[in-house]
Formats: C-alpha cells, sequence, structure tokens
C-alpha cells in the first residue's frame, strides 16, 4: 500500500513537473512572437471574406494575462471578418535581420474593460481613436497558435502557444 501511494505520489510530482515546463515553454513562445512583431512594428494580418483572403496592416502586440492581444475597432471589416470566420494568420518581416514570422491562430474576443484598458495603455497613442467605454474598441487574443520563425540562412522554427 505505501508503496502505490509513493508511486502515485511521484506520478503526479513528474506530471506537475512537465505541466509547469510545458506552460512555462509557451509563455516562452508566446514572448518571443511577441517582442518579434514589436520589434517589426507593423505586421500584417489576414482574414477571409466570402472565400477572398484580405489583408491589412496592423501595429498591437501586447501579452496580458499569459495571452497574446491584438487590438481593432468593431465597426471595421477586420473585426466583421474575425466574427465570422475567427481563423487568421499573421505576417512579419524584419528587414534588418532577413527574418520573418508567421502565425495561424483562431481570435477570441475579450470584452472586459481591464483587457482593453491594458492594451491601450501600451500603446497611448490609440487613445485618441479608442477609448475602453466606446462600445467600438475590441481586443482578441489568439488562440491555439504556431508560429513558424524563418531566415533566409537558416531551417523555418515552429513555436506553439
Amino acid at each position: 500500500m505505501k508503496k502505490t501511494v509513493c508511486f502515485l505520489f511521484m506520478a503526479l510530482m513528474i506530471g506537475s513537473l512537465s505541466a509547469q515546463n510545458e506552460q512555462s515553454k509557451n509563455q516562452e513562445a508566446m514572448k518571443e512572437v511577441c517582442d518579434f512583431l514589436k520589434e517589426c512594428g507593423v505586421y500584417y494580418l489576414a482574414t477571409a471574406e466570402n472565400g477572398q483572403p484580405r489583408v491589412r496592416p496592423f501595429g498591437t502586440s501586447v501579452i496580458f494575462e499569459d495571452k497574446l492581444y491584438i487590438q481593432t475597432g468593431k465597426r471595421k471589416n477586420v473585426s466583421k471578418q474575425m466574427a465570422a470566420n475567427p481563423k487568421v494568420e499573421i505576417c512579419a518581416y524584419n528587414l534588418s535581420k532577413g527574418t520573418w514570422l508567421r502565425v495561424e491562430a483562431t481570435v477570441v474576443p475579450d470584452e472586459r474593460i481591464e483587457a482593453k484598458s491594458y492594451v491601450l495603455d501600451q500603446y497611448p497613442s490609440l487613445k485618441r481613436m479608442y477609448a475602453v467605454d466606446d462600445g467600438n474598441t475590441q481586443v482578441l487574443y489568439l488562440q491555439n497558435a504556431t508560429a513558424t520563425f524563418y531566415g533566409f540562412s537558416e531551417e523555418p522554427r515552429v513555436v506553439k502557444f
């Protein structure tokens, strides 16, 4: 009986450490993606509308409560497209390093004032156009993201979060 209890305890501990390690890897991957997007300044977000790809420049990239957020306005077509089909792809190119990034993800809207406030606080220039309670500001986080880093002289590297 004691051996069984010890074995179960050790199995639980190993499982817990493994889950913590996985969470840590996910957080590192998310931070790496966020940092890359910020360094580029501008990235391109692709959505779909009636089977037609739609691509436009974006510039917000924030980690809040262990999630990577982007921001837009609900009145924009991009918001309507993401509501109809939340699967998106992001592409960014770092000219000085000759590297680029593609991220496949599902966006999830977050209507909480705290999330909107945090994102707008990170990008104060947006406060000229948006406010947390204006009915237009929309923040979304990336879920089930697969990011692939590319370079001309290196093999592609995939991270997930």
